[in-house]
């Protein structure tokens, strides 16, 4: 798989705070049963909005700086029900989707909600798309790992900089951690040189 190389243009914003982001990936409501997890005694924790409403109120309350969440289309609807009204909706685009028995047209992108990050951003950084095309993961051992690509293009949607702290809520596989280690790193050596450039 193909990973596009992240995009070290961006001008570091001097004298900014460091912010506290949150990034949850939950499993998706109504699709516990995918995720070969139990819940209680009928399996249907994440199945219930109720639950996902809780996820977000955690996410009002303790990440004020600045978070993200990614769900199915299917639940948007209602899990913007418990939003508040100044969130955005960005979409993750798959060039290629797994298609189900009929449904046509298919589901090939998902919902990615977020809100608040960095947005005094300055008119010489380059615009963010609010979405992202690339490929799903395969073989990563559990359903809906998010790609590499898809990180990069996160972390960028809300504005993160090497001093920020990324709090991944549902690790799974690890990719989206070991991403923001790797993003750190390379936008730690591109502040040091865009510093000496000054």
């Amino acid at each position: 798989m193909r990973v596009r190389v992240p995009c070290l243009r961006r001008v570091l914003v001097y004298g900014s705070v460091s912010m506290r982001i949150a990034y949850a990936d939950p499993p998706y409501l109504g699709c516990c049963s995918r995720y070969g997890h139990e819940h209680g005694d009928d399996g249907r924790y994440w199945d219930s909005p109720l639950t996902h409403a809780a996820l977000l109120t955690r996410l009002m309350v303790e990440f004020p700086d600045g978070w993200a969440l990614s769900l199915s289309v299917p639940s948007l609807k209602t899990i913007l029900g418990f939003c508040p009204s100044d969130v955005r909706i960005a979409a993750w685009v798959k060039p290629f989707a797994v298609f189900k028995p009929n449904v046509n047209p298919a589901y090939a992108w998902e919902p990615v909600i977020w809100r608040g990050g960095r947005t005094d951003r300055s008119r010489e950084e380059l615009t963010v798309r609010d979405w992202v095309s690339c490929e799903i993961t395969l073989q990563k051992g559990l359903t809906g790992a998010k790609p590499e690509g898809f990180c990069w293009w996160l972390f960028d949607l809300l504005g993160l900089q090497s001093t920020d702290e990324l709090v991944d809520l549902f690790p799974g596989s690890g990719i989206v951690s070991e991403t923001w280690h790797r993003f750190q790193r390379q936008r730690m050596l591109f502040d040091k040189e865009a510093e000496t450039r000054r």
